[in-house]
């Protein structure tokens, strides 16, 4: 019998939360009153995380395990779980505990009236520094601006999808992946729920700075041009500004006795221009790097081992098939 919601818990390197949000989880969808699965995706984790999780999933029937071969990354994760999820509603939620496992049960009530997509909205973000709430909302504003895709402010990947919807995600190729501006993108029936996000139970963030400045780029590359529409409008205005300087320099040598003398102007403008054309091109690159990407067709994912699956092969093109289970 297939279970009616399945849960999806992308870990790494979580050894000290892991065991206390599988409790949690278990009480949850206990109290849900319905068959379930939860499944844990270990991206690749260096510490007990796959042991820990062995244990559990050898003593409990509902518990699922997906072991990567590497760290292949969050989104990959959630995407991974996506395949290999059966409920007719499917939930998304990380291990540290800074989303409420409790809340699913809102989420749940919520799809019962008919919405295809539940998300869940952050009201406040506890055990977070300044800088990353200020710079995670400067981030989701740009973002709205930037594409005509509806991606709600203040809100992650924590939410519940209808099978539909998981399906169609499932269909979706892409290697660079920003899941929850999928999930706006390929529309449906969405509603949201409010929730206090919590402080890390334990354990560190593994979005640090340089992850977050990779997922924000992944962000507003797969679902806007406007940054390489920007890049063309100042290339044009650079272009238009120097042919009029070419003139004005013309005018003062013909016509005037009075010329700049020295380097410095033409080192300070060289410098100044060269340094712009270097950044729009790094604009453009990141674009062809993800053309670069998406040609070389390999699988999104490895898995190395499952456990709470059957032996039969789960088919998808997007995975290499499982090494051992």
């Amino acid at each position: 019998m297939k279970a009616r919601y399945s849960v999806i818990v992308p870990m790494f390197n979580e050894e000290e939360v892991i065991q206390v949000t599988y409790e949690r989880l278990k009480k949850v969808m206990d109290d849900c009153g319905d068959s379930y699965e939860l499944v844990f995706v270990n991206d690749g984790s260096r510490d007990r995380t796959a042991e820990i999780m062995r244990g559990i999933s050898n003593a409990d029937e509902h518990v699922k395990l997906i072991n990567f071969s590497r760290n292949f990354g969050h989104q990959v994760a959630i995407t991974a779980g996506m395949d290999y999820a059966e409920g007719q509603a499917v939930v998304v939620i990380d291990a540290d505990l800074q989303d409420p496992p409790e809340v699913i049960l809102q989420m749940i009530a919520k799809w019962k009236e008919g919405y295809e997509v539940v998300y869940a909205k952050r009201l406040k973000r506890h055990g977070e520094t300044f800088f990353k709430k200020i710079t995670a909302k400067i981030f989701y504003r740009l973002l709205s601006s930037m594409t005509s895709v509806e991606i709600p402010t203040d809100t992650g990947d924590f939410r519940l999808i209808d099978r539909k919807v998981c399906d169609v995600l499932r269909g979706l190729k892409e290697k660079n992946r920003y899941v929850r501006g999928l999930v706006s993108w390929v529309g449906f029936r969405q509603t949201m729920v409010e929730y206090v996000r919590e402080e890390r139970y334990a354990g560190e963030t593994k979005y640090p700075l340089k992850k977050m400045i990779r997922f924000a780029l992944d962000g507003i590359t797969s679902f806007s041009h406007k940054p390489l529409k920007i890049a063309s409008y100042i290339g044009f205005f650079l272009s238009f500004s120097s042919f009029i300087y070419l003139f004005l320099v013309l005018f003062q040598k013909v016509f005037t006795s009075w010329t700049v003398p020295g380097w410095a102007s033409i080192v300070g403008v060289n410098l100044l221009f060269n340094g712009i054309v270097l950044m729009l091109l790094g604009v453009i690159g990141e674009y062809i790097g993800r053309i670069y990407d998406e040609s070389k067709d390999r699988p999104l994912y490895i898995v190395s081992e499952t456990r709470g699956y059957p032996d039969a092969e789960i088919e998808d093109t997007r995975k290499a098939s499982d090494y051992a289970k």
